[in-house]
């Protein structure tokens, strides 16, 4: 294609989730109650863990943040998404398809590294607690969760800045619910090998070795666990780790069987769904979960709620 044929897109059209017509209303409302509690749960985790003195620990602090990625996670795709279903589809800028990108890249690597930094932080309070509380201490708290942002910014500042520099010429549809990086690059009419590459060789690994380092502390915990006389303490114990060793299941087995596991026969609708599932239902599953499961988190809720009921 000749350079003076070429027009560059300035705007992208998002398919979006293609059903029939009288289901786009049904659809609409229930991703929109869906998003809702999805919100409130994890701003209401984030709140939990900064007022509630009885949450001051480091798996809560870390949880907390994980809640703050799955709140980005969801903002930066879910209106666009709702958009695209009452309208069946929208237009997005390219500069708003970039800055989409570059949000989704910042919080799923975080998320990577942050269900990692947990597993650590079970891993020493379960197979090493006498040192627990000198190891992680405030300090290296911060210092994990600011690594977990900073990677996520940097990693997905590179791809963002690779693909920007791409010439896009058209067409301006990608059939999908947002601005993902493989069907952006479909729209380029230059070589786009440079960006793949890059993708494979700094976000896979930030994606893949978290997944290693969790089993490998995870094998630890159980061969811990299983080395504990009475039953009682065995179920206590692992009860401390069931929650995120659920949410792991979760998120990993379908960011896993979406950009691992060869696509080819897959057709896009399962692409659709696999990355709702990681996209909108995991974020909504995390604070249910470890509400359901911790006591802690139950605790400080009731008195939150008791705390706000006194005021009014």
């Amino acid at each position: 294609m000749n350079e003076g044929n070429r027009s560059k897109v300035k705007d992208i059209f998002l398919m979006g989730l293609q059903m029939h017509r009288s289901l786009k209303i049904p659809s609409f409302l229930l991703f929109l109650i869906l998003y809702s509690v999805t919100l409130s749960g994890n701003i209401m985790i984030v709140i939990l863990v900064s007022v509630s003195p009885n949450l001051k620990y480091p798996m809560f602090f870390f949880l907390g943040h994980l809640s703050i990625s799955d709140i980005m996670f969801t903002t930066n795709i879910v209106p666009k998404m709702l958009c695209a279903i009452v309208n069946e589809g929208v237009t997005i800028s390219f500069l708003g398809c970039i800055i989409q990108l570059q949000f989704f890249g910042i919080s799923l690597v975080a998320e990577c590294l942050l269900l990692a930094v947990m597993s650590y932080d079970r891993y020493l309070a379960i197979c090493n607690p006498l040192r627990y509380v000198y190891i992680m201490d405030i300090t290296l708290c911060v210092q994990l969760v600011a690594m977990c942002w900073f990677l996520g910014f940097a990693i997905s500042l590179v791809t963002v800045i690779m693909t920007s520099r791409q010439d896009f010429c058209g067409p301006h549809v990608i059939d999908h619910f947002f601005c993902d990086l493989v069907p952006l690059l479909k729209l380029s009419c230059s070589d786009t090998s440079s960006v793949i590459l890059e993708n494979i060789l700094l976000a896979t690994p930030l994606t893949l070795f978290p997944l290693v380092f969790i089993s490998v502390t995870y094998v630890h915990i159980f061969i811990t666990i299983l080395k504990i006389p009475s039953t009682l303490g065995r179920q206590n114990t692992f009860s401390t780790c069931s929650s995120h060793l659920t949410i792991v299941g979760m998120f990993y087995g379908t960011l896993v069987s979406l950009y691992v596991v060869p696509s080819d026969g897959r057709s896009l609708n399962a692409n659709k769904v696999l990355s709702l599932l990681y996209t909108y239902v995991t974020p909504l599953f995390n604070p249910i979960i470890y509400s359901l499961r911790n006591k802690e988190i139950k605790v400080a809720f009731k008195r939150y709620a008791f705390k706000k009921k006194e005021q009014i």
